[in-house]
């Protein structure tokens, strides 16, 4: 397991750091063996600034970017990768960030490399990330590297943030108008057909319809919310099924619009991987295994997997991506293109920035077609509503006159 220590070395200063041991003793031996005494040793989430702040005690994607932007910056000014550690250290407002880092650095004052010591924390560090540092070690470009890195780390967390932007509006407007219409079949048409019935009046069908369904949704309220409940827990459980996470991931690339949009971010985010891991030197086998596990779609990895097998038999990376209707031509004939005059890396980054224009393009696209489409449904469900209301007392209003 992992531990948190706040300790005492020989200086007299006061560290902070994480270890790997089995145990809370095993973990003190440990430090005690390294000149470094123990104050306090508490399990991985259980340090004091995270019981109180758990919310501020975890590191971000952009903490991840800043730590690999100012180490690229600071390695490129001529500083060691030790005093960059340490600055960097002294810069983290993140208690958890600067708790990291104070383990990276004593893993490297022990002796281990900086890829070793990242090794420690794959909850941040992803394997690919370890990867690209470790070659970027064994080829002295260990600041190129990280440069390299925070690009694409910049560029993958930008698509994201695209995405959650372009879905955020429209889910927001079905969530209120799920809201208001829940709020008047609940509150206001009893009160109205409380009121209809006393008057003993003949009521339109479509507001026999509305007090019907308000009626059974109050009725039938608790069993919606059990097997909604339910219903969340089987998908959840059926999505950590190996099956059940295919036929789901394979699905929602099929969604007009949606699914297009999914299929494209996914596909960005292997070609800029694979191109930097083959880029740094990397084996294209162990780098096609390696993007497998980042693409984030169970039918995109099963591909990937598909394509490194087949390179392993001898096939070549356009001719195996070619045998699977997931890649598109675009991306298959750029890789042939790479591979033919020895550029691969140069024409797989050629076509993410080509997929994350087409990105660009699609978000936008999705937000013009679905804020109408909303607006329309909204106007539609809330007008049927009222006017479902309105009409008996338009009706009582005329009779009168």
């Amino acid at each position: 397991m992992e531990l948190y220590y706040k300790a005492i070395n020989l200086k007299g200063d006061v560290v902070h750091g994480r270890v790997v041991a089995n145990d809370k003793a095993e973990a003190a031996r440990y430090l005690r063996i390294h000149d470094i005494y123990p104050i306090r040793i508490e399990e991985e989430g259980k340090s004091q600034f995270s019981t109180f702040l758990p919310f501020f005690s975890r590191s971000s994607t952009g903490d991840l970017i800043f730590f690999t932007t100012q180490m690229s910056s600071m390695l490129e000014s001529g500083l060691n990768l030790m005093q960059a550690l340490q600055v960097l250290r002294n810069q983290t407002r993140n208690q958890y960030m600067s708790e990291v880092i104070q383990g990276i650095v004593s893993e490297v004052q022990d002796g281990h490399s900086f890829a070793q010591a990242l090794s420690n924390y794959p909850k941040m560090f992803s394997s690919i990330y370890v990867s690209m540092v470790r070659a970027g070690e064994k080829s002295g470009l260990l600041d190129k590297v990280l440069t390299r890195l925070a690009s694409n780390l910049e560029k993958s967390k930008q698509i994201k943030d695209d995405i959650r932007a372009a879905l955020i509006y429209p889910v927001i407007i079905i969530i209120l108008m799920i809201v208001v219409i829940s709020v008047m079949l609940v509150f206001v048409v009893p009160q109205l057909s409380t009121l209809y019935a006393s008057m003993n009046i003949q009521l339109p069908i479509m507001t026999q319809f509305v007090i019907a369904l308000s009626n059974g949704f109050i009725s039938g309220l608790p069993v919606i919310i059990l097997a909604l409940v339910f219903g969340i827990f089987l998908y959840r459980r059926w999505y950590s099924t190996v099956r059940g996470r295919l036929l789901i991931d394979q699905n929602i690339i099929k969604i007009p619009l949606i699914g297009k949009l999914m299929s494209q971010s996914v596909l960005i985010e292997f070609a800029r991987t694979f191109g930097l891991l083959v880029g740094t030197g990397g084996l294209v086998i162990d780098s096609l295994k390696q993007c497998a596990e980042t693409v984030g779609n169970a039918y995109y990895k099963d591909a990937v997997l598909d394509v490194a097998k087949r390179v392993e038999k001898g096939v070549t990376i356009g001719d195996a991506m070619d045998a699977n209707e997931v890649f598109p031509s675009m991306l298959v004939e750029m890789t042939k293109i790479g591979e033919q005059s020895g550029k691969l890396e140069e024409s797989l980054l050629r076509v993410s920035e080509y997929y994350e224009r087409e990105v660009s393009h699609s978000v936008k696209a999705l937000t013009s077609a679905i804020e109408p489409i909303i607006l329309v449904v909204l106007g539609v469900s809330v007008g049927f509503l009222i006017i479902s209301i309105i009409t008996p007392i338009y009706g009582l209003l005329s009779s009168i006159h």
